[in-house]
Formats: C-alpha cells, sequence, structure tokens
C-alpha cells in the first residue's frame, strides 16, 4: 500500500511542477507575439510584467537551489550556471531568451524526473513478487497481517506450496520444505518438530505452523528492498569520471566567460561591453554541463529500471559497465539449472511385474504430499485408483505404511527398511538419485529411483550463451560427478564438475580469474556465497535464493530463469551503447555552438538548444534502454 501511495504521490508531483511550465510557455509566446505585432504598445514595463511571470514561474526554484547551493559552499553547478546565464540576459533586456532557457531546462528536469519515476515503479513492481501478507494464529482468531506487523513468538500458518516469511521453529510434528536455495541440494529438507525452518523455504506438505524467531527487517525482503535504495550510488566508471570531470570543467567554463568579456577590451578597437558579456552569457548556457549530469546517470538507472521490469535487480550502475565484458559464465546446477521438482528416473522390482508393484507403489504414496510420493503417483497415471489401502499411517523421516487386501506394504528409505527388519538386496551405493524402497510383508521387492528436472529454460539459456559468443560455459556442483556430468551432457555444456565443497568452487572460480576470463558465477545457495563474491559479477538466483547468495551477488535473477542472464547482459551492452552515444552528442553539439558563441555566431537561442535540448535529446535516447525489447 505504501508503495501504491508512493508512486501516486511522485506522479502528482511532477503533474504540479507541470502547470507553471505550460503557464510560463503560454506567457512567453504572447509575450513574443505581442512584441512583434505591436512593438510600441509592448513597453518595457508590460513587457517586464508578462516575462518577469513566465521567468519566475520556472526559474524560483533554480534560482532557490542556487542560493542554497552557494551557502553550503557549492558555487559552481548547473543552477548557478542557469542562473547568472538568464539574470544576466534580462539584465541585456533578452527577456524572452532568458524565460527560454529556464522553461526548456526546467521542462528538461521534469523529463529527468518522469524518466527516474519511471525506473522506480519498474523496480517496485518486483519487489511486489515478495510475500505481502501471512497468517497469524491467535486466542482471538487467525488474522491476516504483513509481515513486518508480526512480532518475535506469535505463530503463524503456512500452507502447502507457500513460502515461508519469517525464521522460526516449527510447531507441528513434521513437514517436508524445499530448501535447495539454503543447502544447495535437491532433496527435500524434512523437519521435526522445534527444529529451524528458515525464511525462503517452500512447504511441501500440508499446512504447518510455524513460530516465529525473528522479525521482519532480517527477512530477505527488506534486505532486497535495502539492495534497491543501493543500487544507484554504485556508481560506473563512466559515471565516476563525467561527475569529477564537471567539478572542474564548470569553474573553467566560468572563468573562459569572464575572459570572453574582458580581455577583448584590450584588444579590440570597437568594444561594445553589452555585446561581449551577451556573448559570455550564450557560452555560459552552452557550456552547461547538463546533458552529461542529467543523462548519463539516467542511462544507467534506466539500465537498472530496464532489469527491474525483466526480473533482474542490478545492485549498481557498475555492474551494468562490468556484465558487458564477461566471456565465461559458471554456474551451479541445483536451483539454477535444475528446478528441484522430482521425476520418477528407473524402477527395479524382484519376483513381481511391474505395473502391479507401480499400482501398489501408487495407491499408497497417494496418501503422502510429499513431492517424491506425488512423482510416483503422477507417474503411475490413473490405474492406482481401484487399488484400496487401509491402516495407512505416515512414519516421520522414513516414508509410508498401510495394507493392501490385508498385506502390509512399506515405502521410504532406507531408515524405513531397516526399522521394519527387511533386508536390502539390493547394492545402490553407486545410484545418484533418490530412491524409494518398497517392501511387502516384510519382503524387499525393488526400488524406484527419482531425480531433479533440469528446468526447461536452461536449454533456451545455454542456446542464449552461445549466440553471444561466449565460449566457456563450466558447471560446478557439490552433486555426484554422474549427475552433473548427465545434466551437462544434457544441456550441451563441455565442462562439468562434481562432489565440490564451496572451497573447491572458490578454487575453480579463482583459477579462470588468474587465466584472465572476465566470468559471471550464477548460483542460489549458502554454499554458492563465496564464489559469488569472488567472480567478476556474481549473479544469484533470487526467487528460491538464500539470504548470504542474494546479499553476496551482484545482480539478482529474481524469477530463477537462467536465460535472464543473457537479458541481463543484453541490458547491459544497451545501456553502454546510450550513455556513449548521449557522450558523443553532448561533447559534440556543445564543442561547435561553445565555438560559434565564443566567436558571436551563435545567440541564445542556438545556446539553449545546445545545452537543454541537448539534454532532452539525451534523456529520450537513454529511455530507450526501458521500451527496448530483450531476448
Amino acid at each position: 500500500m505504501s508503495d501504491c501511495c508512493s508512486n501516486e504521490s511522485s506522479d502528482k508531483g511532477i503533474i504540479s511542477k507541470i502547470y507553471p511550465s505550460v503557464l510560463s510557455f503560454v506567457l512567453l509566446v504572447l509575450g513574443i507575439v505581442l512584441e512583434q505585432k505591436n512593438p510600441s504598445f509592448f513597453n518595457n514595463y508590460f513587457k517586464l510584467s508578462i516575462y518577469g511571470v513566465a521567468y519566475l514561474l520556472v526559474g524560483y526554484t533554480v534560482l532557490k537551489n542556487a542560493v542554497l547551493k552557494i551557502i553550503k559552499g557549492d558555487i559552481f553547478n548547473e543552477f548557478f550556471l542557469m542562473g547568472i546565464a538568464t539574470l544576466g540576459a534580462i539584465f541585456l533586456k533578452e527577456y524572452a531568451e532568458a524565460v527560454a532557457v529556464m522553461l526548456f531546462y526546467t521542462v528538461g528536469e521534469n523529463f529527468q524526473e518522469m524518466a527516474i519515476n519511471r525506473a522506480k515503479r519498474s523496480i517496485e513492481s518486483l519487489l511486489q513478487l515478495q510475500i505481502e501478507e501471512v497468517i497469524v494464529i491467535s486466542d482471538k482468531g487467525d488474522y491476516k497481517t504483513h509481515p513486518r506487523d508480526v512480532e518475535q513468538g506469535q505463530i503463524i500458518r503456512v500452507k502447502s506450496g507457500e513460502k515461508v516469511a519469517l525464521d522460526g521453529l516449527l510447531v507441528n510434528d513434521y513437514a517436508s520444505f524445499n530448501s535447495s536455495a539454503l543447502t544447495g541440494e535437491s532433496m527435500p529438507d524434512e523437519k521435526t518438530k522445534g527444529e529451524s525452518v528458515l525464511a525462503g523455504m517452500i512447504n511441501l506438505d500440508k499446512p504447518v505452523t510455524i513460530k516465529v524467531t525473528s522479525n521482519y527487517e532480517n527477512t530477505k525482503l527488506s534486505k532486497i528492498l535495502e539492495l534497491v535504495q543501493d543500487a544507484t550510488s554504485r556508481k560506473a566508471k563512466t559515471q565516476e569520471f563525467i561527475t569529477s570531470f564537471a567539478k572542474v570543467y564548470t569553474p573553467i567554463v566560468v572563468a573562459l566567460a569572464v575572459c570572453i568579456v574582458l580581455l577583448p577590451f584590450f584588444f579590440v578597437e570597437t568594444y561594445i561591453f553589452d555585446d561581449w558579456l551577451y556573448r559570455s552569457l550564450v557560452f555560459l548556457v552552452i557550456s552547461c554541463p547538463c546533458a552529461l549530469v542529467i543523462s548519463i546517470p539516467l542511462g544507467y538507472f534506466g539500465g537498472i529500471g530496464a532489469g527491474s521490469r525483466n526480473g533482474i535487480l542490478f545492485k549498481g550502475s557498475n555492474y551494468l559497465d562490468v556484465i558487458t565484458e564477461i566471456d565465461t559464465i559458471v554456474m551451479d546446477k541445483t536451483g539454477t539449472l535444475t528446478k528441484g521438482i522430482f521425476e520418477v528416473k528407473n524402477i527395479v522390482c524382484i519376483d513381481i511385474q511391474e505395473d502391479v508393484f507401480l499400482k501398489k507403489l501408487a495407491a499408497l504414496e497417494a496418501y503422502s504430499t510429499h513431492p517424491i510420493a506425488q512423482a510416483i503417483v503422477e507417474h503411475s497415471g490413473v490405474t492406482y485408483k481401484d487399488t484400496e489401502v487401509d491402516n495407512v499411517r505416515e512414519i516421520s523421516g522414513h516414508g509410508m505404511y498401510g495394507t493392501i487386501d490385508g498385506v502390509e506394504i512399506l515405502a521410504g528409505n532406507e531408515r524405513l527398511l531397516k526399522k521394519y527388519n527387511v533386508d536390502l538386496k539390493h547394492d545402490v551405493s553407486s545410484i545418484s538419485e533418490s530412491v524409494v524402497f518398497v517392501a511387502i510383508n516384510s519382503q524387499y521387492i525393488g526400488y524406484v529411483t527419482i531425480a531433479d528436472t533440469i528446468k526447461e529454460d536452461a536449454f533456451e539459456a545455454i542456446k542464449k550463451f552461445k549466440q553471444l559468443d561466449i565460449k566457456n560455459i563450466i558447471v560446478l556442483s557439490g552433486d555426484k560427478k554422474e549427475v552433473v556430468k548427465s545434466v551437462a551432457d544434457e544441456l550441451g555444456i563441455d565442462e562439468a564438475f562434481g562432489e565440490l565443497l564451496p572451497d573447491d568452487k572458490v578454487k575453480h572460480v579463482s583459477s579462470l580469474k588468474d587465466q584472465g576470463f572476465k566470468m559471471i558465477f550464477v548460483g542460489d545457495g549458502i554454499n554458492d556465497a563465496p564464489a559469488l563474491a569472488i567472480a567478476d559479477v556474481g549473479v544469484a538466483m533470487g526467487g528460491l535464493g538464500s539470504d548470504a547468495a542474494i546479499e553476496t551477488a551482484d545482480v539478482v535473477i529474481q524469477n530463477d530463469q537462467p536465460s535472464k542472464i543473457a537479458t541481463a547482459i543484453g541490458i547491459g551492452k544497451m545501456t553502454k551503447k546510450i550513455v556513449l552515444q548521449n557522450i558523443s552528442l553532448s561533447f559534440g553539439v556543445k564543442l561547435i555552438v561553445l565555438a560559434l558563441g565564443a566567436g558571436g555566431l551563435a545567440t541564445m537561442w542556438e545556446a539553449v538548444f545546445a545545452d537543454v535540448g541537448v539534454a532532452l535529446l539525451a534523456i529520450l535516447n537513454a529511455i530507450r534502454i526501458q521500451n527496448h525489447k530483450y531476448v
């Protein structure tokens, strides 16, 4: 609600600033028309009244800012240049030109503000994907509220399939969560009563209750908000150069303007003070670095906004530059290339037909909400529905028990078989996938292997990387080598390394950097944070990514689609292209008109175009970053 209100208030603020500009423009046109139609009637007092009101409507804020900055010791800035140039024009009775300079400058500022607000709205719409409400259980009844209003010690309910909003302790006897973002492993995290449940986990079981142990400020949402607020403070090298350049450049052009007024007195026979003062004022208006100091940061801010519209959070404009130089992409597997959704890979049975084996197993697993059980049921189709199961019990952390036609059936992990003294007849040590063992009347009859599935988007991502001419694509994972190699082969990735600890990932990334590669590392878990930190650009999967990964990364992909990395590279390249165009445009036009102004060949109108006109063109060019269609 607060975001909505802030958007509405910012829009109203801009609209309120447009009205004075429109009225000023009307008065300016009226003044010019009256001056042309009836010069004798349009005396200086009447002229000064119309133009004076038009000037103050758009110039008051600029003059006020100039005075405030002078008081603070910041003299040489665009407000000072606009103020002294337009007041000088009024002194020379060039009222229309003074109003025009201030009017177009103000319009340019309004354009800039609108562009920035547009980018902010893109970022805010991204953040709205986060959790907005939780269900709190109280003695007076359940109620919904924002996570920020939940206090430590309160009990919240999390429905099946929902993301946990706050850290806490499990109140239920047993629950299963998708915690791949936190652990880097695709196996569901099974929790028992009193165990810690972290924000970002997804409840895979029936509705559960959690006793909150941390407040909203320590959750991922608030941290992402902080990242957005800090994003524009990290400046690109180009932006830092322009800022430093403007601080040196502005005093120099003021000194040159003074020289244009005074030096000709010693060298020109027919020296006329007003003529040379006018030239110097034109020179000041032209030299104002508005186009640079406005359009360059706006270009980078537009890049950040374009990223947000595409579900990508750049933590600073500097990363928009760095990402354009990438030649190597290194990715984690679980949660990055795979989605943590399970499917049946292999069925092995003993002394029983496979269809009968699967029918009995699915009939029992249909009573479980565990994702592995659901994968088995989905794989079997509807054939199990005519099989009745009695005495069904879910044995927490082990599996399922039931009877079919009076015969006991067990389905679960190896611990379940040991609990019921079932002899496991298969050597499963070489199996890399998750395994569900099955026994009937305490006799082992086979197993089913379940594996994580590759994201459909992962195939598109690899294709786009190759189109971007990124030759080095590498997978680093803590999973078994066989599994990692299988995923890499299916995606068409040549290099893959498995069974790596976080330190091992860091060694691989460091080795690539030492060889001179410019690299992105992509991950989502706590175990990926060290590698994310040392990569040239660290990219975190933010939908289910751990707090550690999101905080460490330089770029966050909000919807967990790896193909968005290619989009991020495209946004970086487009931003860099627009920024270079704006720099070339600003410097090129200014140099030409500066020379003409110093020689007396350019009037205040040309100066207005060279300053404010170029600034407007640069701003409109920067807006293209957000309107561009990225693959």
